[in-house]
């Protein structure tokens, strides 16, 4: 049994601001009892201009939100999930990266945002991540003495091979941080997050951004935990804060047990057909 966690925030322009919500939010939620954490998308900084965010930016081992994380997790004694820090990559480019503390501070894993969000939105807002961000290639499964942990970001939750790998490989819970657009939000946050969960037979935890930015940016907020029966464990609205659950890992056994989807998959082959002309209909 875990007690898990989840902290939404409203992450704006200043890190140092941004770092001190997060900490005090994390500590709230280690005061009453959770043991792993997850905080969400850009927790460090939510920045529009490009260029000052490229600016600000400093690789991983450079990165004082890294080791502010480190020191906390260690001091705390949880398991930390950042969802995610914009970090300089080595290539020139930023990356969207999720990091995984341990209990005793060290870096147990690290993602990089494999699907990244190029989109132009009815509402006119035009969002292009690819030209700031280099995006992964790996999938990443923690195997901790806590739980098998498959981490993702956001968009990710749209491409369900990536979740059914990951659990074959042995995920029974999946980390989706979050900066959901409101009108996608609205749409599908819910329906996307319940079917990843019940497909793979795990547990989906989705900490998220919430609330107008000060940038102008409107999040979509609702961090959600899941079960792998689809079901809804806690729910947070728009507004920054913690919401928890206690999650028996041996209920996505018996989700798996009940229908084996994931060992009932088939290799597909694809037959085009054409019409044949000439033949009256």
């Amino acid at each position: 049994m875990i007690r898990a966690a989840l902290v939404q925030m409203r992450s704006g322009r200043d890190v140092a601001r941004n770092l001190a919500d997060a900490s005090r939010l994390i500590r709230q939620a280690r005061a009453e009892g959770a043991q792993f954490v997850s905080t969400p998308e850009m927790t460090s900084i939510l920045e529009p201009d490009r260029d000052r965010l490229r600016a600000l930016a400093r690789p991983e081992a450079e990165d004082g939100s890294v080791r502010h994380f480190s020191a906390l997790a260690q001091e705390l004694a949880i398991w930390l999930n950042i969802g995610s820090l914009a970090l300089m990559g080595p290539g020139g480019k930023l990356v969207n990266r999720s990091l995984l503390f341990a209990p005793d501070g060290t870096l147990a894993a690290r993602y990089d945002k494999i699907h990244l969000f190029d989109v132009d939105l009815p509402t006119g807002l035009s969002l292009r991540e690819s030209e700031a961000y280099e995006g992964g290639s790996t999938a990443v499964l923690v195997q901790t003495a806590m739980a098998a942990i498959g981490l993702t970001i956001c968009y990710d939750i749209r491409f369900p091979h990536l979740y059914r790998t990951l659990a074959r490989a042995g995920a029974r819970l999946f980390t989706v941080p979050s900066a959901f657009t409101v009108p996608t939000g609205i749409a599908h946050w819910h329906v996307l997050l319940r079917a990843r969960a019940i497909e793979t037979g795990s547990f989906v935890l989705a900490a998220a951004q919430g609330g107008r930015h000060e940038s102008g940016r409107e999040t979509y907020g609702h961090s959600l935990i899941v079960s792998p029966w689809g079901e809804v464990l806690a729910e947070a609205g728009t507004e920054p804060g913690v919401i928890m659950a206690d999650i028996d890992l041996s209920a996505a056994d018996l989700a798996r047990a009940q229908i084996p989807a994931l060992s009932h998959e088939r290799a597909v082959e694809l037959s085009v057909l054409k019409p044949v002309s000439g033949i009256a209909t």
